[in-house]
C-alpha cells in the first residue's frame, strides 16, 4: 500500500524488426465510499504496445517510459516510492549508472558522438525523475511471474497478436504478481559456463559507434569485413547478448 511495483520489459523480432513494449504497475488507487470515506485497494494495470520497426533495447527502454508516463498525471495520491523490475541490464544499469556520465557529456559518449537511443534515454530520466526509484535487475525465465509476464505480453504485440490487459483490483488478477521470493528473483545475472562455444544466439557488431544485432555470422562479417576499429562478438543467450552490449556501449 505505501510504494508502487513495476515489471517492464520489450521484444522485437530482429534488430530492427518488427517490436513490443510491455508494463505491469501495482499501485494504490483511491476510493470513495459513501459509508466508510475515503480508502485505497491497490490496483494492477498492465499495458503493452507495438512497434513496427524498432530494436529490443529501444522497446525495452519504451516498456519503463511508459509506466512513469501513466503513473505522472496520478501522483497527487500515489506514493512517490517506486521499485522497478526487469531482465534487461541495458536498461538498468544504463539508467542508475551510465547516464551521469551521458548528461555530464552532454548526452554525448568518450568518442563525442551520441548516445544510442538519446530520445529514449532522455525521456525515461524525465519522466522518473518525480519518484524516488529502485532499479532492480532480475534474470530472464526463472519463474519472477511478473517478467515473465511482461515478456508473454511483449512478445505477443512484437508477432503482431493482441493480447487481453489486465485493470482491476490485484484481488481478481489470476497471475501471484507479488511472488518475489529470493529462489526465483535473480538480481545478478547467471555466469554461462561456456564462453566460447554453443550454437550461436546472436552476433553483436561495432562499427563507427554503433552497435548492431544480427541472427547469422553472415550478416555480422559482412558489415565488419575489411573495415578498422570495429569490434564484433559471438553470444549464447539473451543475457549473454545483453553483456556484450553493454560492454560495447560502457567503452564507447
Amino acid at each position: 500500500m505505501n510504494k508502487i511495483i513495476i515489471f517492464s520489459d520489450g521484444s522485437s523480432r530482429g534488430n530492427p524488426g518488427p517490436g513490443g513494449w510491455a508494463t505491469i504497475l501495482i499501485f494504490p488507487e483511491k476510493n470513495q465510499n459513501e459509508f466508510r470515506g475515503e480508502s485505497f485497494e491497490v490496483r494492477v494495470k498492465e499495458l503493452g504496445g507495438v512497434e513496427k520497426n524498432t530494436t529490443n533495447n529501444r522497446m525495452e527502454l519504451t516498456g519503463a517510459i511508459e509506466a512513469f508516463s501513466f503513473l505522472a498525471p496520478r501522483t497527487s495520491h500515489l506514493t512517490t516510492s517506486v521499485t522497478l523490475y526487469s531482465d534487461s541490464s541495458y536498461v538498468i544499469k544504463g539508467i542508475s549508472s551510465w547516464i551521469n556520465g551521458w548528461k555530464a557529456n552532454d548526452w554525448r559518449t568518450k568518442d563525442k558522438k551520441d548516445v544510442s537511443n538519446k530520445d529514449l534515454w532522455q525521456k525515461l530520466d524525465e519522466a522518473s525523475s518525480g519518484f524516488d526509484v529502485s532499479w532492480k535487475l532480475v534474470s530472464g525465465h526463472v519463474g519472477v511471474v511478473g517478467n515473465e509476464r511482461c515478456d508473454e505480453i511483449a512478445t505477443a504485440f512484437a508477432t503482431g497478436e493482441t493480447p487481453n490487459l489486465f485493470d482491476g483490483a490485484i484481488s481478481e488478477y489470476k497471475i501471484p504478481i507479488l511472488d518475489l521470493n529470493a529462489d526465483s528473483l535473480k538480481v545478478e545475472e547467471k555466469k554461462n559456463k561456456s564462453k566460447n562455444s554453443g550454437k550461436a544466439y546472436s552476433y553483436v557488431s561495432f562499427v563507427n559507434g554503433e552497435i548492431k544485432i544480427h541472427k547469422t555470422w553472415g550478416e555480422c562479417e559482412a558489415r565488419v569485413k575489411g573495415k578498422s576499429n570495429v569490434r564484433f562478438k559471438k553470444s549464447l543467450s539473451k543475457i549473454d547478448e545483453e553483456k556484450i552490449v553493454e560492454e560495447f556501449t560502457r567503452n564507447k
